[in-house]
């Protein structure tokens, strides 16, 4: 039994400033994902700085309508929250179809997204991994291959991010709202998760000591309102995507207006497909054009011959949930497609 230092700071610089000082200190939130790394010997820290009982439990709406979402607001209560479930279903949804209930009721918004990947290999010290033990190489190339990334791996590592939320905020074009030594930054979603390339062990753009302090969603709109998160995995419950979408579309009579889509289950960050929004906006909405433009999205897909059903997978989710999207939009005004 490793002996740890447990430490309540009394504020979020006090907690910040005790976890920068000490390179073998870490933060305790919700701890989901840090206990269960502690218990398989992933990782030994020295000190605990237990972040839980800040008072960051919030959920408010600021002046110019954004909703700022505190970083220890519990994934149950987040997901039941009024204006969450109206104004932006997508994060409902993707927090529903998470871990269970007992696990929703204990993780924290802020450790959803530091969630680190669910790799076998990454799990198991007893096998390499450039994720865990940098320079010590890959176990999953050419390894049980079926939940690797399909898009931005490298030759260092082929893990996926398994946030369910971290999509859906991606997807909705969420801020992240951080505290350092040096003060508080904001991250764009898109920014604050990053590809593997040479440096595997480093999930995310945060320094250490950095603490997540909230997460910012845009004011309400019509595109947030009209989200969806549509999730594939291997059992109704209790299991990581293999591939995921979370999508948001706003029509003008057939042509789409705008929408937003990211994936999970491909890559080693939320997959912002951009490639695949441009190619839609302004275009006369169809499920060919839907799939077409995924296909471009994929083009850059490196697979293996047991990931590679992720391809037409990502594809159909995607085309499934745009289409409900665009029938309940149809729904809404009146229009027949």
């Amino acid at each position: 039994m490793k002996e740890l230092t447990y430490v309540r700071p009394t504020d979020a610089r006090d907690a910040v400033a005790r976890v920068s000082d000490d390179p073998h200190a870490r933060f305790l939130g919700g701890g989901t994902n840090l206990v269960d790394h502690l218990k398989l010997g992933l990782l030994t820290p020295d000190v605990l700085v237990d972040v839980s009982r800040l008072p960051l439990d919030e959920v408010t709406r600021l002046d110019d309508g954004t909703l700022r979402i505190g970083t220890n607001v519990r994934n149950s209560d987040l997901a039941a929250h009024p204006v969450v479930r109206s104004s932006y279903p997508a994060v409902t949804r993707a927090l529903l179809a998470g871990a269970s209930g007992q696990i929703r009721n204990q993780a924290t918004t802020g450790g959803n997204l530091l969630q680190r990947t669910r790799c076998v290999y990454f799990q198991d010290v007893t096998t390499p991994c450039n994720k865990r033990e940098p320079g010590s190489g890959c176990s999953a190339i050419g390894g049980y291959g079926r939940y690797d990334a399909v898009l931005g791996a490298s030759e260092a590592c082929v893990a996926t991010h398994p946030s369910d939320l971290a999509v859906a905020l991606a997807a909705l074009d969420a801020v992240v709202v951080v505290l350092g030594r040096d003060g508080e930054r904001r991250v764009p979603m898109s920014d604050f998760h990053r590809l593997p390339g040479h440096h595997p062990e480093t999930d995310t753009t945060l320094a250490h000591g950095e603490l997540v302090t909230s997460v910012e969603l845009p004011p309400e709109s019509a595109l947030t309102r009209a989200s969806d998160y549509r999730k594939v995995r291997d059992r109704a419950s209790y299991a990581f995507a293999l591939v995921s979408v979370a999508a948001a579309l706003e029509l003008d009579g057939d042509v789409v207006r705008d929408v937003r889509i990211a994936w999970g289950g491909v890559a080693h960050r939320p997959w912002r497909a951009a490639a695949a929004e441009e190619a839609l906006r302004g275009e006369t909405y169809s499920e060919e054009a839907v799939r077409a433009a995924a296909e471009l999205e994929l083009a850059a897909a490196v697979t293996g011959p047991d990931n590679a059903y992720k391809i037409p997978m990502v594809r159909n989710a995607t085309a499934y949930a745009l289409r409900g999207l665009a029938d309940r939009s149809s729904e809404r005004t009146g229009a027949t497609r």
